[in-house]
């Protein structure tokens, strides 16, 4: 860990440095990334210094220990009990702290959620997903930003994609990524009979130009009427539009905005996501075969985590962690498990 430290607060002097260099100052994309390794870093260096003022209390106690007088030597005892442990708890701190990341985790993310199996019920599952992490990014100080919100029926959705933008909004989302099973009575069911549903849900990192280059000779632009709600631009003008990415065939399409320039902004931002995406999981085969059995086909078999309503409980089976407290989770209170998930990530780490 010594080393690790020594190379976290030698990186931390140089960003500072970096930070009020001109030239970052007139580069947006650099001082943006340096502006999120800063308050990645900032919590170690405070963490060392913290360490190093009770290591130094803590030699002193040793020393008062060993003096003659009784009194002086309850006091140290007393210290010595008191700073122990809590100098113990910010070592193991600092040793997460500092363990190898994702660069990654400190990038916005883009959120896709889709309805899977179970028709109007899968879609109203959507919609309660898309509810769960608009509330959970809110009490991380996150913010949300629909891109494409496509309705279903009786308040369904069929799919939403949502940029979620803040401090470490990708590492906290990523390993949400895959098949979400539930388990319920649906509204329409009038024999009360439980019915299973299923949505997938995709978390990319957002890119970045510097990732991505896209050349124009690389896309396939068309526009089209939008149809659905939307006001009044609605089935009036040309204003949606579809991107095809020629060389990988990656489609996306977007109508949610009044103008056809807005949607192909909005477009071109879950473009460059999946393709860095797409990108990235070239690069780590294990991570690609990784994606492709959570997120699969969307059926109810393939499942990363289960929300059974009757009995109130909802069970995360990559880390078989259940917890029974199903309102809060779907009010967005999913800490527990994201908790869990990332203490399994550590610990597959340390034994690597």
């Amino acid at each position: 860990m010594e080393t690790r430290l020594r190379q976290a607060l030698g990186r931390a002097e140089e960003v500072a440095r970096e930070l009020t260099a001109p030239d970052v100052a007139r580069d947006p994309a650099r001082l943006k990334a340096l502006g999120r390794e800063h308050t990645r870093l900032a919590p170690i260096v405070k963490s060392a210094q913290r360490l190093a003022r009770l290591e130094d209390e803590l030699a002193q106690a040793r020393e008062m220990a060993e003096e003659p007088d009784p009194e002086l030597v309850a006091m140290a005892r007393a210290d010595l009990a008191r700073l122990g442990p809590e100098a113990e708890q910010l070592r193991a701190e600092l040793h997460a702290a500092l363990l190898p990341r994702d660069p990654h985790d400190d990038r916005d993310a883009i959120v896709e959620i889709r309805a899977g199996t179970g028709g109007d019920e899968a879609a109203l599952f959507a919609a309660d997903l898309y509810r769960l992490y608009r509330r959970f990014a809110e009490r991380h100080g996150l913010s949300v930003e629909p891109i494409s919100i496509s309705e279903g029926n009786v308040g369904g959705l069929k799919e939403a994609i949502f940029a979620v933008r803040g401090a470490e909004a990708f590492g906290l989302l990523r390993r949400e990524s895959g098949v979400h099973r539930v388990q319920r009575v649906p509204a329409t069911e009038t024999q009360g009979r439980i019915h299973t549903s299923a949505a997938t849900v995709a978390v990319l990192p957002e890119a970045e130009d510097v990732d991505i280059r896209i050349e124009p000779n690389e896309l396939k632009i068309d526009v089209f009427r939008s149809s659905g709600p939307g006001g009044q631009s609605v089935n009036t003008t040309d204003s949606a539009v579809r991107i095809t990415h020629l060389p990988t065939g990656v489609v996306v399409s977007q109508q949610d905005q009044k103008s056809q320039l807005q949607n192909k902004l909005k477009a071109m931002e879950v473009l460059r996501a999946r393709l860095l995406d797409r990108m990235l999981a070239e690069q780590e085969a294990a991570r690609s075969r990784d994606r492709r059995a959570m997120v699969g086909t969307g059926d109810r078999s393939a499942k990363i985590r289960t929300y059974n309503f009757p009995q109130s409980r909802v069970t995360d089976h990559r880390i078989n962690l259940s917890v029974h407290n199903l309102d809060d989770v779907m009010d967005g209170h999913i800490d527990e498990l994201v908790d869990g998930l990332r203490m399994a990530s550590r610990q597959e780490q340390e034994s690597a």
